[in-house]
């Protein structure tokens, strides 16, 4: 299956990250910071502007971005956890 998002959405991938305490424990650490990276697999078309003019999205596939914590609605492509998210929740491109 292959996802195709449509007008301004971007389909990405999470990178995991863990944390461990001194004493061991794995702590998730998406769980504390507001922003997570993630890899641009697929992106839609863009977004229609009230007069009908088409604004290409400003990400491409491949690129690395940071994305704010929550956004977005994960879905699962197999094995492959992914997200679509709205071009707006990404914050930067991480270069």
């Amino acid at each position: 299956m292959t996802l195709k998002p449509l007008g301004d959405r971007v389909v990405v991938t999470f990178e995991e990250v863990e944390e461990t305490t001194a004493g061991g424990f794995v702590l998730a650490g998406a769980s504390r910071e507001a922003s997570k990276k993630a890899q641009v697999v697929s992106v839609g078309e863009g977004i229609r502007t009230l007069t009908g003019d088409l604004v290409a999205p400003s990400v491409k596939a491949g690129d690395t971005v940071l994305v704010e914590n929550g956004a977005g609605l994960e879905v699962k492509d197999g094995d492959q956890k992914l997200a679509i998210i709205r071009e707006s929740d990404i914050l930067a491109i991480v270069e």
